[in-house]
């Protein structure tokens, strides 16, 4: 896979469960995987939860 920049790709990302952008994370990571911002919003939610 390459990159539009005509770079290799390093490694196949996972999409996010919520929204579908890339994720940081890689395809073989176990477990719902977060993009930066759902993951944010995900911990301002927990945090507020008490």
């Amino acid at each position: 896979m390459e990159r539009t920049d005509g770079s290799p790709a390093a490694a196949a990302l996972a999409d996010c469960v919520h929204c579908g952008e890339p994720t940081e994370y890689p395809a073989e990571r176990p477990g719902l995987t977060l993009c930066p911002v759902c993951e944010w919003q995900e911990a301002q939610r927990t945090a507020c939860s008490g």
